[in-house]
């Protein structure tokens, strides 16, 4: 079974999320430097990302990033139009060509709400491959859903997963389940946050939700008084009712 390796990787958006993606790759190896081209909106983020990564090429000039074997788009969704309009005609890597292995180059989506439809209308010709990770990413404890567009290679699904099994466990889905999946996993955190700000408490005590509830509550005391208003007033209602709506933003997004 042929392999993948792009010899040649770019990155549109090097915001937080494309960094927590990209650094762990070249740290390890697995993406070396020197193979990638990274994109960002100003001068100033350019020499800065330069400068904290020796070895790195950052600049403003997305053409280099196009040419590219495999992609990463990580701009804001409403870029994405303004953005498709400056992509070139689609073309084999270089590399890729010149290893005798030519493939039509492949575009790694982490764009909330984009679908893949909407992606392959965008940029015909490409392979695609719609990434939804969560926040935790950052700190290499994510999650991460995939879905696979027309045409894309066993053994490139394959080395996309091991992109993200750098910082996150991999789930396929089909592409349907995407919107739940981003809502319940990247929202998800959020709503919690809402209600609660004791999960740093729950995990350095190594305590089950339960327990904590136990232990700041007393029969007929303030908190338990505090806990029946939460369940009358539907809280876990509420919460079901968030991700939905989530659910249904990021659908309006694509």
């Amino acid at each position: 079974m042929s392999s993948f390796s792009p010899g040649t990787f770019g990155v549109i958006g090097l915001g937080r999320m494309a960094q927590a993606l990209l650094f762990p790759l070249m740290a390890s190896g697995l993406l070396p430097r020197e193979r990638v081209q990274a994109v960002v909106a100003s001068d100033a983020s350019a020499q800065r990302l330069a400068a904290a990564n020796p070895g790195l090429a950052v600049g403003t000039d997305a053409a280099a990033a196009w040419r590219a074997d495999a992609l990463l788009l990580a701009v804001k969704p409403q870029q994405l139009a303004a953005l498709a309009a400056t992509a070139p005609a689609t073309e084999a890597g270089t590399e890729a060509a010149a290893e005798g292995s030519i493939q039509p180059p492949l575009l790694i989506s982490v764009l909330a709400g984009v679908t893949l439809g909407r992606l392959q209308a965008l940029f015909p010709g490409r392979r695609i491959v719609r990434a939804v990770p969560n926040t935790p990413c950052l700190v290499g404890a994510g999650l991460c859903g995939l879905a696979w567009g027309e045409g894309v290679s066993e053994a490139q699904r394959r080395w996309v997963q091991q992109l993200f099994a750098q910082v996150a466990e991999v789930v396929e889905l089909p592409e349907p389940q995407l919107d739940a999946f981003l809502a319940l996993t990247s929202s998800g955190p959020a709503f919690v946050a809402l209600v609660a700000g004791t999960a740093a408490l729950l995990h350095e005590q190594d305590l089950h939700p339960g327990q904590l509830k136990d232990m700041v509550s007393s029969p007929g005391g303030t908190t338990i008084a505090g806990l029946r208003r939460l369940e009358a007033g539907g809280v876990r209602s509420a919460l079901l009712e968030a991700v939905l709506a989530a659910a249904e933003r990021s659908r309006e997004l694509g």
